[in-house]
């Protein structure tokens, strides 16, 4: 059995408003395991990038704050570490690919300065010649070509598939134990968004890095990940192996996903949506946060929260229809004895 290099237990991250507290991330609980690759999908608004900022310690404060619940790193509680503790980890231990690297890159030093800079803050003994050729080895490992080169150059420079590749060798550049990937190749065009995806399951299976990989996009799931966790409105909702959730999906929210892929097989006339938008953070208090938008609700699900039921051997599901089914399986059960 794999070891649990990440473990969340609980988490609640707050955002305190002139309109209210606005729980982004209520109540969560997963683990990411030593080698795998879990995907966390959802609508924007899920709580999907709040809990990545929350795991690197960057939720801004004010108007945000942890407010609940634990971040176990190899048994060490990150909640608990002070700004200048999770210093030395962010980067080394954890690193984070983050959604759109124009905006991450600083466009006032060369990509070579940037590199040397994150490796010198975790190996303050290294000189300057040792970080040199360390960045160009990363550079190499993600692909890049003429690396040396490269160095020189200012990220305006760059391509944003090569952009996208810098990023990465950032992350990578401390040998890190887990890795976050938010929204890795949204702003890639579809050839470039397949080299990134492949670099990162070649990386990781060569690596054994653990990598949390967050995307809105079922493709890339079902092509990189391992297990995949459903959320919606700060919630999760369904928690799975991938095979699992594309071939049996428990919640109507992931098969109102999955039913929103296009289907190149079939035409058409209408491509299948979710009828309804998210439900504005903080706007539910009591019930199912789906209830609005789903086509089974019930009177009991406006009214409870329902917790996430055992749907199969590693799969979960946070809606009251598997409840009625437990009670189906049970009661056939009784009368084939």
């Amino acid at each position: 059995m794999r070891k649990k290099l990440l473990e969340i237990k609980g988490l609640k991250t707050t955002f305190f408003t002139d309109d209210g507290q606005i729980p982004a991330v209520d109540n969560i609980d997963f683990a990411v395991h030593e080698g795998e690759i879990l995907g966390i999908v959802g609508e924007s608004g899920s709580g999907k990038s709040v809990t990545s900022l929350s795991i690197m310690g960057l939720i801004p404060s004010p108007p945000g704050k942890i407010t609940g619940g634990e971040i176990l790193l190899d048994g060490k509680n990150l909640v608990t570490l002070s700004d200048k503790q999770m210093q030395k980890i962010r980067g080394k231990d954890v690193a984070m690919i983050f959604q759109e690297p124009m905006t991450s890159l600083n466009p006032l030093f060369t990509i070579g300065d940037q590199l040397k800079e994150a490796i010198l803050i975790h190996h303050p003994k290294w000189s300057k010649k040792e970080a040199f050729a360390r960045a160009i080895d990363i550079m190499k490992l993600v692909g890049l070509p003429r690396a040396e080169e490269l160095l020189k150059d200012y990220p305006h420079q760059l391509s944003g598939g090569m952009r996208q590749r810098v990023m990465i060798a950032m992350a990578l550049v401390c040998d890190p134990k887990v890795l976050i990937a938010d929204e890795p190749t949204t702003a890639l065009d579809v050839t470039i968004q397949a080299q990134i995806l492949q670099l990162m399951k070649d990386l990781n299976k060569r690596l054994n890095t653990a990598v949390l990989l967050i995307t809105h996009d079922l493709g890339v799931v079902a092509e990189t990940c391992e297990r995949v966790i459903v959320m919606y409105a700060g919630q999760i909702v369904e928690e799975a192996p991938v095979q699992e959730i594309f071939v049996n999906p428990k919640h109507p929210y992931t098969q109102g996903l999955i039913k929103s892929v296009p289907d190149m097989r079939y035409k058409k006339d209408n491509l299948y949506s979710i009828p309804g938008s998210v439900p504005k953070p903080g706007s539910i208090q009591e019930g199912c946060r789906f209830a609005a938008r789903c086509e089974f609700a019930m009177d009991r699900c406006v009214q409870e929260t329902p917790p996430l039921y055992e749907a199969a051997e590693r799969h979960k599901s946070r809606c009251f229809l598997l409840e009625k089914q437990e009670v189906e399986q049970h009661v056939e059960s009784v009368i084939e004895s």
